[in-house]
């Protein structure tokens, strides 16, 4: 083999060294690579544990939002139908206003509770003279009963301008109640008599109480 050949030989060696170095990366490089794709799957192993754990935290708190709403809601029950079942109250609304007023509506609030709201169109609640409000259970002792009503005028000819007249009446009354009665509130919607008394002064409100025994103590 002369000179010529010999050099050839050694440079297709040194090319062949060359591109296996190129193609193969350093150990350094692959060792980094695979620790860099070991942290990231750590950091991604635990932020999937901490997601969970708050789902299961979410889960967990709903639960308890559930339970309490369902405890309110039965102490609320027990509270506003009273805890004694012997003991009963009757509203009734009486309307004995005169032909110069006209009821718009009305509206009742038993302990802040609203029980009743009546809208009337067309002179609709005038034509009721005696409605049952609320009828139940309540708790032995003191309760308040408030009363809104709202009346226009409905004069005729010259006296037609009372119609513009709009306003609201509101009265309030307590009564107690023993366990084993009957307690009745009748609110009876009246007018005042005196020539002195204004159109808006003349409306009121009273409050008559009747109380029955139905069981012996």
């Amino acid at each position: 083999m002369n000179q010529l050949s010999r050099t050839l030989l050694l440079f297709g060696a040194l090319l062949c060294a060359a591109v296996a170095t190129a193609q193969d990366p350093p150990a350094e490089d692959a060792s980094a690579a695979l620790d860099e794709e070991a942290r990231e799957q750590t950091v991604t192993g635990d932020y999937n544990r901490e997601l969970r754990t708050v789902e299961e935290d979410v889960k967990r708190l709903k639960e308890r939002v559930f339970r309490s709403k369902a405890t309110l809601q039965l102490l609320k029950e027990i509270v506003l139908e009273g805890a004694s079942v012997g003991s009963r109250v009757q509203v009734w609304h009486l309307n004995k206003m005169g032909s110069a007023y006209t009821m718009e509506s009305i509206q009742y609030f038993l302990d802040g509770r609203n029980v009743h709201t009546e809208v009337g169109t067309d002179g609709e609640l005038d034509r009721v003279r005696e409605l049952l409000i609320h009828e139940g259970t309540i708790p032995p002792g003191t309760h308040a009963l408030q009363v809104n009503l709202v009346l226009r005028g409905s004069g005729f000819g010259v006296f037609s301008y009372m119609r513009n007249y709009s306003f609201k009446v509101q009265s309030s009354y307590q009564f107690k109640i023993e366990d084993g009665q009957l307690t009745t509130v009748k609110v009876v919607a009246n007018e005042r008599s005196g020539f002195t008394r204004t159109f808006v002064d003349r409306p009121s409100v009273q409050f008559e109480e009747t109380v029955q025994t139905f069981r012996r103590e």
